[in-house]
């Protein structure tokens, strides 16, 4: 299938804007690019309540907490923005949480964590833990049912999502109820075709995948890591997982061979590949209608879990 016409149009609107990729313009540049997403989005929603709370002692332990209306308590979702470890923060996912918490019905937890290169690996997966953590403990004061929990990341969010909910496993708590793992980084060393055939042009480059692992890996043995490379890590016993990839992204194929590894291990795993997409487009829904696919799939899985 073709690139959708809103996102060829996108695309070559940013490149006529002087667009050039995250690994060319730095770290503070970066960040300023991510937070523009805003201007691609749909007007905010107005949810029931929306708190900002603190999960741990450093002062990026932050996450915002938003309520549907209606009586609870509300199934959770715990949502971890995407970044490249580097970027992201909860303004710019500010209007997908709110509309998730509306149409999934749910109590959204948005979280945010320590960024590379400030903070490299582990900080970050130990901070999503920890709001994982955190959630279970504190949700109900903020109209959550703390029995039904999922986790749900973007990007390099989709695998803090994931190593996350890894851990919550191993460690006997919380259950986590499902997972959503939307256009995931499985392993910053993968090497797969899709990262060979989309490496220009479309939103993420390969050269800028790289820039953003060398950001937040330490050395060799972190590649290694299966908290960071999710699919050398045991999978068995895992919640029903979601997983949308889309067409045109360098990520695409190893989110799709994580999901088989997934239902390999015998967990139920629903797959859905949005055709004529790149990568990042969650958090566009203005510029881009058919983003509403991947809120739409996330809704159902969520809706069908919890």
């Amino acid at each position: 299938m073709p690139l959708d016409p809103a996102v060829a149009a996108l695309l070559d609107g940013l490149a006529r804007t002087g667009f050039r990729s995250f690994e060319t313009i730095g770290v503070d540049a970066t960040r300023q690019a991510v937070d523009s997403f805003t201007a691609l989005q749909e007007p905010p929603r107005e949810v029931a309540a929306v708190t900002d709370v603190t999960y741990g002692p450093d002062p990026a332990h932050r996450a915002r907490i938003y309520v549907p209306p209606g009586a609870g308590p509300f199934p959770v979702v715990v949502h971890v923005h995407g970044g490249g470890f580097v970027a992201g923060g909860l303004d710019v996912v500010d209007g997908p949480a709110r509309a998730l918490a509306l149409d999934a019905a749910t109590v959204v937890v948005s979280v945010t964590y320590r960024r590379a290169p400030e903070a490299r690996f582990p900080a970050a997966h130990d901070d999503v833990a920890a709001a994982l953590r955190w959630t279970a403990k504190e949700i109900s004061a903020h109209g959550g049912d703390p029995d039904r929990i999922a986790v749900m990341g973007d990007s390099a969010g989709a695998n803090l999502a994931a190593a996350a909910v890894l851990r919550a496993r191993d460690e006997g708590e919380p259950a986590v109820r499902a997972q959503v793992l939307l256009y995931p980084l499985v392993s910053p060393a993968a090497d797969t075709a899709s990262r060979r055939d989309f490496a220009e042009g479309y939103l993420i480059h390969l050269d800028a995948l790289a820039w953003f692992g060398a950001q937040y890996v330490r050395g060799p043995a972190d590649l290694a890591d299966p908290r960071l490379a999710l699919d050398t890590a045991d999978l068995a016993g895992l919640p029903p997982t979601l997983v949308v990839t889309a067409e045109f992204d360098t990520l695409r194929d190893e989110g799709e061979a994580f999901a088989a590894q997934l239902r390999a291990a015998g967990v139920p795993v629903t797959v859905r590949r949005v055709d004529g997409l790149v990568h990042a487009l969650y958090w566009a829904s203005a510029a881009v209608p058919r983003s509403a696919e991947i809120h739409a799939a996330a809704v159902d899985h969520l809706r069908a879990t919890l």
